[in-house]
C-alpha cells in the first residue's frame, strides 16, 4: 500500500471523523482525501512527472499535510525544507534536489525567493495552495510503494546536508512500528515538533492517519499553546525533544491544565534527565518513554511500556533487528561497546544523488547508525558516543564543518574549529574556536551576528573563543579532541 492509499483507506472507514485540527479549523478524513486528490491532479496538470520533486517550505498546518499527501498520491517526491534555515541553506536544498516547485509560506517566502537565482530547475515559488473548488476530477496514477516518497535533508559529517530517501514502504514501516508502540484510532495526537522532520512525519502524522486517529497541529512550539491544546482536544499522545519536555513541565507547574487524557509520551533526540522524568510523571500521571531513531530509520528502540531504565535508549522494537558490531560487521560481545546497526522496515534506501555516502551507510544490508552503544543482558541499549562528529542540539543535527565554512567567510578568520559540549537543556551546545588573522580584530558578539546572517539560529555557536592558533595533527588537520579538552577551561 502506498501512502496515498493509506489515507484513502482511513477516509473510507471513518469519513466524518476529524483527521486534522489546526487552530480553529477541523478537517474530516473525507475532506482531506478529496482535497488531496484535487491537489495531486493540479500538480500533475502543471506538467510535473512521476518522481519530480516538490519542496514544502511551510510550518505545521493543514496546507503542509495536504501537500505531503498530494505528492504521495501523484507519485511526486516531497522535499520538506526546514523553516528555520537561511536563504543559502534553502538554496542548497532546492538546487541539490532539483525541485520543480516550491510551496513557501508567505512570511517565509522572501528567503526562498532570495535563493531562487541559484536554482535553475525551480519553475515557481507559490505562497498559497491553488483554489480547487471547481477543479475537474482527474484520474491519478497508481503509485508503486517502492517509489521514493520523500527526501528529508539532514546534517551529516560533511558540510552540506544529505538528502535521505524514504520510499512509501519505509515510511509505512515507520507507521507499523508506531502501531506496536500503541498508537490507535482512539488517540488524539499532538504535533509539538515540525513535520519537516522524520520524527513528526513518521511517528505522529502518518501513524495517526493510518490508524484513523485525530492529529492536532501546533504551527510553532509554544508551551502554553501546547498544554491548552491537550486540555481543549483531549490529546492522548505526543512526541517531544527533551528541551520541549522541560518547557512543558515548567509551564504545567506555573499554570496547571487538565491533562488526564494523556496516556503516551515519547521523547527522543537525547537522553532525558531522571529528575525531569520524575517531575513529568508527577505532573502528567504517566511515565516518559525514551525513544531512539534517526532520519534514516525511525523508530529503532524504545523503553517498553511499564518499564523504567533512566539513561537507557530502550530495547529494540519487535519487528526490526539490531546488532552491535565493529566497523567490519563483526559482532561484539555482550556488554562491549560497538556500533548500533539496524535492519528495519523503516530503513531509508540511501542518499539522494550521493552513491558514496549511500554505500557507506549500509554494511551487508545493515544500516550503520554511527552511534556507539552497549547492550546489557536484558536487551537494553546504552549510548556511548558517536562515530560521526555531529552535534545534536535540541534534537537537531548540526554539522561542525558547515559552521566552520560560514566562519571562514569572514575576512578576520584564519582558522576555525567547532565542537559540541554537554548542555543541561538542549543536550549539546555549539562552541566555536577562531584563530584570527594578523591585524584583524572582531568581537564575539559581532562574529555571532555575522553567522546569524548565514546559518540558521539553532546552528549559531553559543560561544566563540579567539585563540592564537588551533591545535593540529601531523597532517595539519584541526584536532577537535584537543578543543574538547580546552573548552571547559574557557567556558568555566
Amino acid at each position: 500500500m502506498n501512502l496515498g492509499d493509506m489515507l484513502r483507506h482511513s477516509a473510507a472507514r471513518v469519513p466524518s471523523k476529524p483527521a486534522l485540527v489546526c487552530e480553529d479549523t477541523v478537517v474530516s478524513y473525507a475532506e482531506l482525501d478529496r482535497s488531496t486528490d484535487a491537489l495531486a491532479a493540479w500538480l500533475l496538470q502543471q506538467g510535473l512527472n512521476e518522481g519530480d520533486r516538490v519542496a514544502i517550505h511551510w510550518r505545521n498546518s493543514i496546507e503542509t499535510v495536504q501537500l505531503y499527501f498530494a505528492c504521495f498520491k501523484a507519485g511526486l517526491i516531497a522535499v520538506p525544507v526546514n523553516n528555520r534555515l537561511k536563504s543559502a541553506e534553502i538554496g542548497y536544498i532546492l538546487r541539490h534536489s532539483r525541485a520543480k516547485l516550491c510551496f513557501s509560506q508567505p512570511d517565509l517566502a522572501p528567503l526562498a525567493e532570495e535563493a531562487r537565482p541559484l536554482c535553475p530547475d525551480l519553475r515557481e515559488i507559490l505562497n498559497s495552495l491553488p483554489d480547487l473548488s471547481a477543479a475537474p476530477e482527474t484520474p491519478l496514477p497508481k503509485v508503486s510503494p517502492e517509489k521514493i516518497a520523500a527526501i528529508l535533508y539532514t546534517s551529516g559529517t560533511t558540510a552540506n546536508p544529505k538528502g535521505v530517501m524514504h520510499t512509501h514502504v519505509s515510511l509505512t514501516g515507520a507507521t507499523e512500528l508506531m502501531t506496536h508502540l500503541g498508537v490507535t484510532e482512539n488517540d488524539v495526537l499532538l504535533t509539538v515538533t515540525q513535520m519537516l522532520h522524520v520524527a513528526a512525519l513518521g511517528c505522529v502524522l502518518l501513524p495517526g492517519i493510518r490508524s484513523g486517529a485525530t492529529v492536532v497541529l501546533l504551527p510553532l512550539f509554544d508551551p502554553p499553546a501546547a498544554l491548552d491544546l491537550i486540555e481543549r482536544w483531549g490529546c492522548s499522545y505526543f512526541l517531544a525533544l527533551p528541551a520541549i519536555l522541560r518547557f512543558m513541565v515548567e509551564e504545567q507547574v506555573q499554570r496547571p491544565r487538565k491533562v488526564d487524557t494523556m496516556r503516551l509520551c515519547l521523547v527522543g533526540g537525547d537522553t532525558v534527565p531522571v529528575a525531569m522524568q520524575d517531575r513529568f510523571r508527577e505532573l502528567f500521571g504517566i511515565p516518559v518513554r525514551e525513544l531512539f531513531g534517526m532520519t534514516e530509520s525511525v523508530p529503532v528502540t524504545c523503553i517498553p511500556d511499564g518499564e523504567s531504565r533512566p539513561g537507557s535508549m530502550g530495547s529494540a522494537l519487535e519487528i526490526l533487528e539490531t546488532r552491535v558490531a565493529d566497523g567490519n560487521g563483526n559482532l561484539v560481545s555482550l556488554g562491549e561497546i560497538g556500533e548500533l546497526q539496524v535492519q528495519s522496515p523503516a530503513n531509508c534506501v540511501g542518499y539522494w544523488e550521493d552513491s558514496q555516502n549511500t554505500a557507506g551507510a549500509f554494511l551487508n544490508g545493515w544500516l550503520r547508525t554511527g552511534d556507539l552503544v552497549r547492550r546489557d543482558e536484558d536487551g537494553y541499549f546504552w549510548f556511548h558516543g558517536r562515530l560521526k562528529q555531529i552535534i545534536v542540539r535540541g534534537g537537531s543535527n548540526i554539522s561542525p564543518q558547515e559552521i566552520e565554512e560560514a566562519l571562514y567567510q569572514h575576512p578576520a578568520v584564519l582558522e576555525s574549529g567547532v565542537i559540541g559540549m554537554p548542555d543541561p537543556v538542549y543536550g549539546e551546545k555549539v562552541i566555536a574556536f577562531v584563530a584570527p588573522r594578523d591585524g584583524h580584530q572582531i568581537s564575539e558578539a559581532a562574529m555571532r551576528e555575522f553567522l546569524r546572517e548565514r546559518i540558521a539560529e539553532y546552528k549559531v555557536p553559543e560561544r566563540v573563543f579567539f585563540i592564537p592558533s588551533l591545535p593540529k595533527g601531523l597532517t595539519g588537520k584541526v584536532q577537535r579532541r584537543d578543543l574538547q579538552g580546552l573548552a571547559p577551561l574557557l567556558v568555566n
